[in-house]
């Protein structure tokens, strides 16, 4: 089971960034003052997963969140981002992989015409997006 994706809000600047957890915060910053920052823990053994949530946690925006491409997938980027849009969690996680899925299956529409030496139209309707 995948953690949650944090709420995104728009600051009064304009950025839109991830509610951070004022206590995950806390801890950072007083880990940050005594040697224990951001690259001692990029350093240590953590799962894409638990990466991707602390990052969120921290109030990373969402802008920077797609640039931790070590350790943040595109469906993760993808549905917070539909959720920025206003989707709830579980609606923006589906609708996310579904444009994947779209996508995969557009971009095998002529290898598998060509597999079986039909034409792309000669498919049937559930291979078009």
């Amino acid at each position: 089971m995948k953690n949650p994706i944090q709420p995104l809000h728009t600051t009064e600047s304009g950025v839109l960034r991830f509610k951070e957890n004022a206590i995950v915060r806390h801890l950072l910053d007083w880990a940050t003052e005594r040697g224990m920052g951001m690259n001692e823990i990029a350093c240590m053994d953590f799962s894409k997963d638990d990466r991707q949530q602390f990052a969120q946690l921290i109030g990373y925006s969402l802008s920077g969140y797609s640039e931790l491409m070590s350790y943040v997938d595109d469906d993760a980027y993808n549905a917070a981002a539909k959720m920025a849009e206003g989707a709830p969690e579980h609606e923006a996680r589906i609708a996310a992989l579904q444009e994947e899925l779209d996508a995969v299956r557009m971009c095998l529409r002529e290898p598998m015409a060509r597999l079986f030496g039909i034409h792309p139209d000669d498919l049937g309707q559930n291979i078009d997006a």
